[in-house]
């Protein structure tokens, strides 16, 4: 499920608060701020701080 339009842009990174982009490719809402991403589990963002996992480069 696709996230994308009006819910993208209300939803922010819980750490730093900032902007989130949606990787299509791996389902994932990614901080390039924090350097870390958010997984989606059956179609809900899980912007838990303690679920980031880190961006690898």
């Amino acid at each position: 499920m696709a996230i994308g339009g009006e819910l993208l842009d209300v939803l922010a990174c819980p750490e730093c608060k900032g902007e989130l982009t949606y990787d299509e490719e791996r389902d994932i809402l990614v901080c390039n701020g924090c350097k870390v991403y958010y997984e989606i589990r059956d179609g809900i963002p899980v912007l838990l701080i303690d679920e980031a996992k880190p961006l690898e480069e």
